[in-house]
């Protein structure tokens, strides 16, 4: 029995001192690991360009600027390799290989750098949605009810918000800001990423309606999020009764407009009762403002484009992930696309796993009017150079997914003559960079938001600074 008795305790004694090997080998890991980790961050804290190791501080500064001896990439026309850029009043002066600046102008040294337009992603939430899960005074997407046609993104748009910053600080300098949810979600809103209030930040506070177009969804889950298949004549039934209500909200709107029109001409009629979702609706119907569409199979999108002719809009598809499918037709048509998914994986098992990358060029190839948008609420807008930069490893040139951040967006919104190229006369929206824009190793040196240069610090690089230190 004691022989038993001290055999265990021998047991356990070779088992706590193996245990404790263990730890204490444990403990050499994780030293060692922090050793190599601390070495590692200090190699990146090296090659960190100053804009980052030291970040500019203060709300930017505005006046008259020159920009000498960069590479300028206009993208509308020929690019200049040794040039300069008058900025003054907010827009862009002059452009050109040699320019004299104004007395007094602020001199910044584009040597060894490049000059791009400002990006711009044209199907964003930013500024509408902060904190998705958990904080919900923080998240104002959507509105209750099916029809919201006189909601407004730019009333909601939070200019405080931590997405601005991170975003701007990547060359995203403009965006299309739109609620989500319902058939008709409400009017979406192009800003700058730069300003204090929404009418600040505002470009064009009404630029579009944005629609849900109706569509057969069998897909739902329980109570327990297990993936449950509906009914497929049940969703067929659904689908046709919200797009019957919202042909007849629209009509009901071009009659709405027409009977104005006529108390305006004829005191004496009647005068109609005053409604505001309807008279929000009638610059649409009258195709004077355009009308997104979000649509992404490709009976979707063939069924938008039947529903808006239908309906005379002037439309945009917005998502397209199979919009490769239909390029003749929306050539034939054309039909303006602001493409999302780009980075996203195929929607179908059996489609190659490339689908996405190579959709826009797919679009470019066919002819169909195109730009690149994230699609995403906020955080990750900043991604939107990846996007293009994807479509370009798979297919797209450079130049033309370049084009498809800067100038097409901007000609889709019908913002051409104010954004999405350098040019004279238009708005200083400005990245100087150290290589290419739409490279993940590219730093921005330098940014311009409306004639005002910003400092190149965001949430990211506050937290850079407040924890690179620690050990």
């Amino acid at each position: 029995m004691r022989s038993a008795e001290r055999q265990g305790a021998e047991t356990q004694r070779h088992g706590d001192a193996a245990r404790l090997s263990i730890k204490l080998s444990s403990g050499f890991a994780c030293l060692i690991a922090l050793a190599v980790l601390s070495s590692v961050v200090e190699s990146v804290q090296a090659q960190q360009p100053a804009s980052i190791a030291a970040p500019q501080t203060g709300a930017g500064s505005s006046g008259v600027f020159i920009i000498r001896n960069a590479r300028i990439v206009t993208v509308s026309g020929a690019e200049i390799e040794n040039g300069t850029i008058v900025i003054r009043d907010g827009k862009i002066e002059s452009v050109g290989a040699s320019a004299d600046g104004p007395a007094g102008a602020q001199v910044v040294d584009g040597r060894g750098l490049t000059v791009y337009p400002g990006m711009i992603d044209a199907g964003t939430s930013i500024g509408l949605a902060e904190i998705g899960s958990g904080a919900p005074g923080t998240v104002d997407l959507t509105e209750v009810g099916e029809i919201n046609p006189n909601a407004q993104a730019i009333v909601a748009v939070n200019p405080h918000s931590a997405h601005v910053n991170v975003t701007r600080v990547n060359g995203v300098t403009s965006v299309v800001t739109m609620p989500l949810g319902g058939i008709i979600s409400g009017q979406a809103a192009v800003i700058n990423l730069d300003g204090t209030t929404p009418g600040e930040m505002a470009v064009v506070p009404s630029a579009a309606l944005v629609i849900n177009f109706p569509r057969v969804s069998t897909a739902s889950v329980d109570a327990l999020f297990n993936p449950v298949q509906g009914n497929i004549t049940e969703a067929i039934s659904a689908r046709d009764r919200q797009l019957e209500q919202l042909r007849k909200t629209l009509r009901n709107a071009e009659v709405y407009g027409k009977a104005q029109d006529a108390y305006s001409r004829d005191k004496t009629l009647p005068r109609p009762a005053r409604d505001v979702g309807l008279a929000s609706l009638v610059p649409f119907v009258r195709g004077e403002r355009p009308v997104i569409l979000r649509a992404d199979r490709e009976n979707e999108i063939r069924a938008a484009i039947l529903f808006a002719e239908e309906m005379r809009l002037r439309f945009i598809i917005f998502g397209g992930r199979d919009a490769w499918k239909v390029a003749a037709l929306l050539k034939e048509k054309n039909v303006p696309v602001i493409l999302t998914g780009v980075l996203s994986l195929p929607s179908r098992e059996d489609d190659f796993y490339d689908t996405l990358y190579a959709n826009a060029a797919a679009l470019q190839q066919a002819g169909v009017r195109f730009c690149i948008s994230t699609g995403s609420s906020g955080a990750n807008v900043r991604d939107l150079p990846f996007h293009a930069g994807m479509a370009a490893a798979f297919g797209l040139s450079r130049a033309e997914a370049l084009k498809a951040v800067t100038l097409y967006p901007a000609q889709i919104l019908n913002l051409s003559d104010r954004l999405g190229s350098i040019e004279p006369g238009k708005m200083a929206n400005l990245v100087i960079t150290d290589g290419d824009l739409l490279e993940a190793r590219t730093h921005v040196r330098y940014l311009f938001i409306n004639g005002r240069q910003l400092p190149l610090t965001s949430r990211h690089t506050e937290l850079y600074e407040q924890f690179k230190n620690r050990r």
